[in-house]
């Protein structure tokens, strides 16, 4: 990074700008952090919205098979996979300042969208698609606001930083996921239009206004756009495009992407599709336990809870969350290497264990119950050790690669692993969960190797 004075355009752009010497300005760093922070906890909102919105659908009246449900939570992950690589080379280009005002303002398109077509269901599918694809837009904002927050500290401190960034900011995951049955229960926020009928097996149909879910937050998505326009400042970074793409010369640059897939990869991925697949194996999408056809023929395995998915999604993203900015002191002390490897044995244990709940067992409510249980508790610790990875392989990029190049490589990896909702979506179609499963253990022993090879283990070509 280069601070060689320049002309201050408008207040924006700092004439000189080095966190790593003595005249360090702490309290624009951290007032940067939190500003860019909020607005990234509303980006992953929207980025996960329709993930709330999704699994209920057909309850609402639409007619979605599992595969076209599985496509649509899946899109927000595609999309979020290539808005990632634009914004990975934003920061330098648009300054702190414009990059995240304008994405914040973005995301009100897709979040304004879900409140108005979930309302009836006479939409047709290519335009929820669309809305999926725009949700996209807040996966995208990560990989611009975290290599800009990069460049206002220094790197003993971009472990405990970044790690508050993206840990709260994923957040936003489970935020929409725990307020969405809460939010569409009150009418009283229903200023925008009127109720809808929630038909779920086994329960009383009763009246919800799911546009809540959405229009909530798109008032705090104009607060933090205004924030973020009257508050922030830009750093004065050379990098044209052509300097921004010799990370890709550097072979740690594919290493580490390799190990965020498993990481974040894991952690997008099942947040998106962790309420279909809870349905899918253990409620009203599997056809062993509600059996018959229309409202009034279905027939559920006596004495078995048909859970509901909204009252658990959200979860697992909290624990990944709570993980990634819990630990991140932990690898500012220790290093990150060490916390990469203990993330990866962590996946491989409770990847295996879930196996054992991805068939359910129909005989009885006991064992529908037994398994239920194990699923929910595997999984569970997935979003735990997956967090802990999380929080370890962004502090291994700072330690790694120059200061440049390393805002560059934190965009890269993440566009790369925000295809998770993507690629788990597709793996769960196309191959089933037990062997999707099975390739997600054999990817973290693959990670596994790497780690100890290239950043940990004694003499190590890259320490980290």
């Amino acid at each position: 990074m280069s601070t060689t004075p320049t002309t201050a355009r408008s207040g924006e752009w700092l004439e000189v700008w080095d966190p790593e010497g003595p005249n360090w300005d702490r309290s624009l760093a951290w007032k940067t952090l939190w500003i860019t922070t909020f607005c990234l906890t509303l980006a992953f909102i929207a980025w996960f919205l329709p993930s709330a919105i999704i699994p209920k659908l057909n309850a609402l009246g639409y007619t979605f098979t599992k595969s076209e449900l599985y496509w649509m939570a899946a899109m927000p992950g595609l999309s979020a996979g290539i808005m990632r690589l634009i914004w990975m080379v934003l920061p330098p280009i648009m300054g702190t300042r414009k990059m995240v005002s304008l994405t914040t303002l973005l995301l009100i398109a897709s979040t304004l969208g879900w409140g108005v077509r979930v309302q009836s269901p006479s939409s047709p599918y290519w335009e929820l698609m669309v809305l999926a694809f725009l949700a996209g837009i807040g996966g995208g904002a990560f990989s611009g606001f975290m290599p800009s927050t990069s460049y206002f500290f220094p790197r003993s401190k971009q472990g405990t930083a970044l790690g508050l960034q993206a840990g709260i900011g994923n957040l936003g995951v489970s935020i929409v996921q725990l307020a969405t049955p809460y939010l569409i229960a009150l009418s009283g926020l229903a200023i925008f239009g009127g109720s809808q009928m929630l038909k779920t097996p086994g329960k009383p149909d009763k009246s919800v206004w799911f546009q809540n879910a959405a229009f909530v937050w798109i008032p705090l998505m104009v607060i933090g756009a205004l924030l973020a326009w009257t508050m922030l400042k830009s750093v004065p970074v050379k990098a044209n495009l052509r300097q921004q793409f010799d990370i890709f010369a550097n072979q740690d640059t594919w290493w580490m992407t390799l190990l965020y897939i498993m990481t974040f990869g894991t952690f997008s991925g099942l947040s998106a599709q962790f309420g279909l697949l809870m349905n899918n194996l253990y409620g009203a999408g599997n056809a062993d336990i509600v059996k018959g056809a229309g409202a009034s023929a279905q027939l559920l395995i006596e004495g078995y809870a048909v859970p509901d998915p909204v009252k658990f999604v959200f979860l697992g993203p909290l624990i990944g969350a709570i993980a990634r900015f819990a630990f991140s002191p932990l690898t500012d002390k220790m290093g990150g290497a060490i916390w990469t490897l203990i993330s990866g044995l962590g996946l491989v244990g409770s990847i295996a264990y879930t196996i054992g709940g991805l068939t359910p067992d129909t005989t009885s409510a006991a064992t529908l119950d037994a398994g239920f249980t194990r699923f929910l508790y595997g999984m569970l610790a997935i979003f735990l050790f997956a967090g802990i990875g999380n929080a370890s392989t962004f502090k291994q990029m700072p330690m790694i690669f120059e200061r440049r190049q390393a805002g560059g490589v934190i965009g890269w990896t993440a566009a790369i692993a925000a295809f998770g909702p993507f690629l788990f979506g597709v793996g769960l179609v196309g191959l089933g969960a037990k062997t999707f499963f099975i390739i997600g253990i054999a990817w973290a022993l693959m990670c596994l190797v790497i780690t100890w090879m290239r950043y940990a283990r004694p003499g190590a070509p890259k320490p980290s």
